[in-house]
């Protein structure tokens, strides 16, 4: 039986947050104080299998009676310590649990940590997927190259136009954010309506002139909002976001005063940006090459969907670029994380077939490093400045602007949208702590506040809310083909390979007498230089022989203990001679 713990006394209403019944925590109360534990048919649920406490991985269910749907399908890219990891996607299970019940998946903007694990996703989990324009042209491109073109039905939705699915009405809203198309969504249910913002910003000024649907957030919210989600990733910056055209006036002069070739690298999805940079380059009588697969891929869709305004003859093919003065020509390139195989870094590191960096070439790196980036991004600005090249970066001047909400930001959206409660998303958890912070210094009782994880069920409905037990949920990790094949086990190996390397012990033992026929050899990759260190090996070999001597002797002949013996006897001599711990992987066979 669980001991159950309340924080907060049962008629303090002001006071009381959570409480915790053995290892779940239930949050919320009702406006006489009472604790609600069993769900209610009349609430809706909403879960987060990711986006929560991270940024990335976005993936947000709404469960009502027997709907569901789901909002965003997001991946984010490995942390350092997930060594040959290419991507993270959320575990589904949830939902394949119960696919009969979802009814399709919603998707806010075209970025990749809210579309990027559809491919994935969409394998499993055959439902039609909805969304603006230009988001739904990224998605169809992804489907092609996964061979699902014609196996998902997508549909593409105007802003202010409901959709219908099953106990859901679904309603989108457009919102600015650093690629255009982007909306919020109006989720409208039996127990109430929720607002889901996406990322997003209130720039004043947009590239596109598409300013945010102020009216219809304000309307929304004067009609009554059960619960607003909204975007955390700037809540500890103060003030207001800058508006993209400001970037476009250091682009501007970047532009002005470059003598030699200009190399921009930013997002492939930054088409507000891209456009800025195809401006300036008509302006200034330059042309521009496109270097790397997605910028290429990404331009192209938005072209074709009028989201880029441009024609043919201000676009010039990379095995060209030698016909032009240096004056006259605009690299747009990926790379502005640094990324290991972008163009940027391979032009950086002298290694790009059709691009070398020269003395007299300005490159413009036209975005902040992701927190966790920052060491890479600043070792291709080292190689670029070595080779002669002029680099242009956040840290000296203003090239980038977030297409995120700051404080003030953040505090209109909850003024216009005035929920009964309120959840912060798309966060670290202090990111999201400081959300909150801000939802209460705007009136929002801190009862109604929930900071939740990935897994946790919120139930809602007018009268109450509260924190359920939490649903499986995780990440599944994307190796080469391999989905959720690597685990904690082998990236547990791939630590200890990288720290100290491996000892491979072969011997080859007789089946009639147990005794060493050949061997033992020993192979050392990562460990030891085998040539400074032939007398530390000669010891280990005698060490292992006379382990394997000593287990005959025992009778111990069955393979496992074997290798465990030989194992744990030359892990603990070499830990002794040289303090490091090298996987060590006996190889014993019979003949």
């Amino acid at each position: 039986m669980p001991v159950c713990i309340v924080v907060g006394l049962w008629g303090d209403y002001n006071r009381y947050q959570a409480f915790w019944c053995g290892n779940v925590r239930y949050g919320g109360a009702s406006p006489t104080g009472g604790v609600f534990l069993a769900k209610d048919d009349n609430e809706l649920t909403l879960i987060p299998l990711g986006g929560m406490g991270e940024i990335g991985k976005n993936l947000y269910v709404y469960e009502y009676g027997e709907d569901i749907i789901v909002v965003d399908c997001g991946l984010k890219f490995p942390d350092p310590e997930m060594l040959g990891i290419d991507l993270v996607i959320p575990d589904i299970t949830y939902l394949l649990e119960r696919k009969q019940r979802v009814r399709g998946i919603f998707l806010t903007h075209g970025h990749e940590d809210h579309i990027g694990a559809l491919p994935y996703v969409l394998r499993e989990l055959r439902v039609p997927v909805y969304g603006t324009q230009l988001t739904i042209g990224l998605v169809e491109q992804k489907l092609r190259e996964a061979g699902l073109g014609s196996k998902i039905r997508t549909y593409v939705v105007e802003p202010r136009t409901p959709v219908r699915a099953g106990a859901f009405r679904v309603t989108f809203f457009h919102q600015t954010h650093s690629i255009p198309d982007a909306a919020g969504l109006i989720i409208d249910s039996p127990a109430g309506t929720v607002v889901h913002t996406g990322d997003f910003k209130f720039d004043q000024t947009p590239v596109d002139g598409r300013i945010p649907d102020y009216s219809y957030l304000a309307a929304v919210g004067e009609k009554g909002v059960l619960a607003l989600l909204s975007d955390s990733t700037n809540a500890e910056r103060a003030g207001y976001t800058l508006s993209e055209r400001s970037v476009g006036t250091t682009i501007d002069r970047v532009f002005n005063e470059a003598p030699g070739r200009i190399i921009v690298a930013t997002f492939a999805s930054n088409i507000h940006r891209i456009q800025q940079v195809l401006d300036a380059s008509a302006t200034y009588h330059r042309r521009v090459a496109v270097v790397g697969r997605s910028m290429v891929n990404v331009l192209n869709i938005a072209r074709e969907l009028g989201f880029v305004r441009a024609t043919d003859d201000q676009f010039i093919d990379l095995d060209h670029i030698g016909s032009l003065p240096a004056e006259r020509l605009v690299i747009l390139s990926t790379g502005s994380q640094g990324e290991p195989t972008s163009a940027l870094t391979r032009m950086a590191n002298a290694s790009h077939r059709k691009v070398e960096i020269v003395p007299g070439d300005t490159v413009v790196i036209s975005a902040n490093p992701i927190p966790g980036n920052e060491t890479p991004v600043a070792r291709t600005i080292d190689q670029l400045e070595r080779a002669g090249a002029h680099v242009v970066y956040a840290a000296v001047t203003s090239v980038h602007a977030s297409g995120h909400a700051s404080q003030e930001e953040l505090k209109l959206m909850l003024n216009l949208v005035r929920p009964r409660y309120f959840v912060p998303m798309h966060g670290e958890y202090r990111m999201q702590q400081r959300h909150a912070e801000l939802a209460i210094a705007c009136g929002i009782s801190p009862q109604d506040i929930f900071i939740l994880e990935n897994g946790d069920p919120l139930r809602m409905s007018a009268e109450r809310a509260h924190v359920g037990a939490r649903v499986l949920n995780g990440s599944v990790l994307i190796d080469g083909y391999g989905v959720g094949d690597v685990g904690n086990i082998v990236l547990r190996d791939r630590k200890v390979l990288s720290q100290d390397g491996i000892l491979v012990v072969v011997l080859t033992l007789s089946t009639q007498t147990g005794q060493v026929v050949s061997g033992p050899d020993i192979i050392t990759r990562g460990f030891v230089y085998m040539r400074e260190s032939e007398h530390l090996l000669e010891e280990t070999n005698k060490l292992v022989t006379e382990t394997v001597a000593h287990c005959v002797r025992e009778k111990m002949t069955d393979w496992s203990s074997l290798k465990t013996s030989v194992r744990d006897a030359v892990g603990s001599f070499l830990f002794e001679k040289t303090k490091r711990r090298p996987m060590i992987l006996p190889i014993i066979m019979e003949i």
